[in-house]
């Protein structure tokens, strides 16, 4: 077992590395406070080769492993944090999904501009009434002749003020095994964004609605019995959510260690004092720890075996390890930590929104306990052998 990286690996992390450091830190500040989606980083994301990193080459993206995508969001985000979820909507979450299962007219027609930075892709998964429990979501999609008519409302899509297209996942009959998805245009008659809300991080999400919203049938993506294929991948998009968390918490990790390695109080710097040794030192336990979890997820995915236990341990850890850490770093900073000076109470914010998005904690925990017991758990609250 070799935990050290490829020298392709180590050149790639160096190259992202230095255009990070050269093309975005001096912004990341005003970035990250800015709630609108950065195109102007996406676009020379994309002219970097950063953009659809581990989509197919034929599709128009890179070619790369799940471990590349990895490596380019740690790098980018120890220089300019927000740039990082650049780099997730290009290679993970609903463009992924897109290009696996999308016709070639439908990636003729939208990954152009994806891929460009000059459009993003959201997600409309979340309803008013199914969260967690994404099965139970009431947005229906009918087949019409040429058409296909959705009706339903999403909640708390990522992207959704700025997305020019939107993934819905929706029901086109009883069950789980009527559960597809469909893809939607901004624009298209009987689709309706709602105002923007915020989240405690500052970014914004609009309720999406659909009142006999008419597209074209092909653009279905997914039809009846899609919901498995479509729910699996999750298996492999929260190795982008577990990057993103960790190498927030590296940042703010960096950025307090750098602040108590110089800041002077009762004559000395405060990394002399033993209380912060201590507490510096749990926080790189809890970093370190959590990243092997993710390199170990990211590697054996890429070996053609994602497994939802070991992608589940790695976002749990590294969505707890990020928090735990930038929330320490705060306190090691003190005032400054907490100021929208720096972004370290912004790492913070981010990565308690990480806890929640993507597969909670707790229902990773409880992923978890399956394989521990080598059972499946109904949380509905029905017995095992009564389910069926």
């Amino acid at each position: 077992m070799d935990f050290e990286f490829t020298e392709e690996q180590k050149l790639f992390a160096d190259a992202v590395r230095k255009f990070a450091e050269a093309q975005l830190e001096a912004g990341s500040l005003a970035r990250a406070h800015n709630p609108r989606f950065p195109y102007d980083v996406a676009q020379a994301m994309s002219r970097q080769g950063l953009m659809g990193i581990t989509i197919p080459e034929p599709d128009g993206g890179q070619g790369g492993s799940l471990m590349d995508a990895v490596i380019a969001i740690e790098q980018v985000a120890l220089a300019c944090p927000r740039s990082a979820d650049v780099v997730q909507s290009g290679s993970f979450g609903p463009i992924r999904t897109f290009a696996e299962y999308a016709s070639a007219a439908l990636k003729a027609k939208f990954l152009p501009d994806l891929l460009a930075g000059r459009s993003v892709m959201s997600l409309g998964m979340s309803e008013p009434d199914a969260g967690s429990a994404a099965t139970d979501l009431a947005t229906s999609a009918r087949l019409d002749g040429a058409h296909c008519v959705v009706n339903g409302t999403k909640v708390f899509s990522t992207f959704s003020p700025d997305a020019a297209v939107f993934l819905i996942y929706a029901r086109f009959g009883p069950g789980v095994g009527g559960i597809g998805s469909v893809i939607v245009e901004r624009g298209t008659p009987g689709f309706r964004i709602g105002q923007p809300s915020s989240f405690m991080s500052g970014e914004e999400w609009c309720e999406l609605h659909f009142d006999n919203c008419r597209i074209p049938a092909d653009h279905v993506l997914l039809g009846p019995g899609g919901f498995k294929k479509q729910i699996s991948g999750f298996n492999v998009e929260r190795i982008g959510n577990a990057a993103r968390a960790l190498a927030f918490g590296r940042y703010a990790f960096n950025k307090a260690r750098d602040h108590v390695a110089t800041r002077v109080q009762f004559g000395r710097p405060l990394c002399e004092f033993q209380g912060l040794q201590w507490k510096f030192a749990d926080m790189a336990l809890k970093l370190e720890g959590a990243q092997l979890l993710l390199y170990r997820a990211a590697v054996n995915a890429d070996r053609g075996f994602p497994s939802a236990y070991e992608t589940s341990l790695a976002k749990a850890a590294c969505n707890l390890a990020g928090f735990d850490v930038a929330h320490e770093a705060v306190q090691a900073m003190g005032a400054l930590g907490y100021s929208r000076d720096t972004l370290v109470e912004y790492c913070m914010r981010r990565c308690r929104g990480w806890m929640i998005a993507g597969g909670s904690v707790e229902i990773l925990k409880n992923r978890i306990a399956e394989d521990i017991f080598d059972r499946r758990f109904d949380q509905r609250g029905r017995r095992a052998d009564a389910a069926g």
